[in-house]
């Protein structure tokens, strides 16, 4: 290929993600950009990432653009392992301009509690960030990294300092990119009365929140107690469903979690963040549909009830 017209070609993808991503979207508005809406409702990849080899989702990102453009998301948060390959901004790109789905952003890991594994964390992060906003992400949900998974390990004062620091470099890597990091939480940052993330708060106090509702649930913690508590720092929220049982419903709204209630409290805090649908399936578990069609369903099960 011609190098002149391969730039060309670049820089015209690049400014359509960039104008997808930032709500002029003339593709969904005709010749008018449609506004911005308040709250984006997307959805994480995860429910994918469980079926594949090393939770990789790169080979299965097609089938993940198409099912949730058929859905009706605003946008996709990827994780960020898909962000590695060097051709990532460009296959992605791709993937979001056919399907006039932006890409709102990604999750982000490591073990961020031991310093040993810091500059591993660190060119992920160095890596990942400025890929996600040539894609017009902006938004990093960062889990910190359980010492021992499944267990209610308390992390010590010095591993509390180690993920600190580390924390307060890859918010410094946001910044000059444009990226807004937020604490996604799993069970072992909310158990034993919030230790881990108050730990963290107590060092970064001013840091923002991006709350999965149930996990929250998974980890004793009320989430309507938790948005009511922390609301000035919520700008992110994964939204999940499970059964009495404790099971996992197939799709958001076939579960028990009381969603009035948290649609409630999202509104006195005034929630104009992004609300993030992540599906997820015990082992066993046999599904009754495609996921397309469970994605379709949530999604307007969140139009109904928490009215995004």
């Amino acid at each position: 290929m011609n190098s002149g017209v391969e730039i060309s070609r670049r820089r015209f993808l690049a400014s359509s993600i960039a104008a997808l991503a930032g709500g002029s979207v003339t593709a969904w508005g005709g010749d008018k950009p449609l506004p911005m809406r308040k709250v984006v409702v997307g959805a994480h990849p995860w429910v994918y990432a469980a079926t594949q080899p090393k939770y990789d989702i790169t080979r299965v990102l097609p089938q993940i653009f198409d099912d949730m453009s058929y859905a009706g998301l605003d946008g996709i948060e990827l994780m960020h392992t898909a962000l590695l390959p060097d051709d990532a901004v460009e296959r992605i790109g791709e993937l979001s301009q056919k399907h006039k789905l932006p890409v709102i952003g990604t999750s982000f890991g490591g073990a961020m509690w031991d310093r040993a594994k810091h500059q591993e964390v660190l060119d992920d992060a160095a890596k990942v960030i400025p890929r996600l906003a040539k894609l017009g992400g902006r938004t990093l949900g960062t889990s910190v990294g359980a010492v021992k998974w499944g267990q209610k390990t308390r992390k010590s004062p010095e591993q509390l300092d180690a993920q600190a620091d580390v924390l307060r470099k890859i918010i410094a890597i946001c910044e000059k990119n444009g990226v807004v990091l937020n604490l996604h939480n799993h069970t072992y940052e909310v158990e034993n009365d919030l230790h881990d993330l108050k730990g963290t708060l107590a060092r970064i106090p001013d840091v923002k929140l991006g709350p999965d509702l149930n996990w929250l649930v998974r980890g004793g913690v009320d989430p309507v107690a938790f948005i009511r508590q922390y609301g000035k720092q919520i700008v992110f929220l994964h939204l999940r469903d499970q059964k009495k049982d404790g099971r996992w419903s197939e799709a958001l709204g076939e579960g028990d979690m009381d969603y009035a209630a948290i649609a409630a409290a999202l509104r006195e805090i005034n929630f104009a963040g992004h609300a993030i649908i992540e599906l997820a399936h015990e082992r066993d578990f046999k599904p009754t549909r495609p996921l397309r069609e469970s994605l379709k369903m949530s999604r307007e099960f969140v139009r109904k009830v928490l009215g995004y």
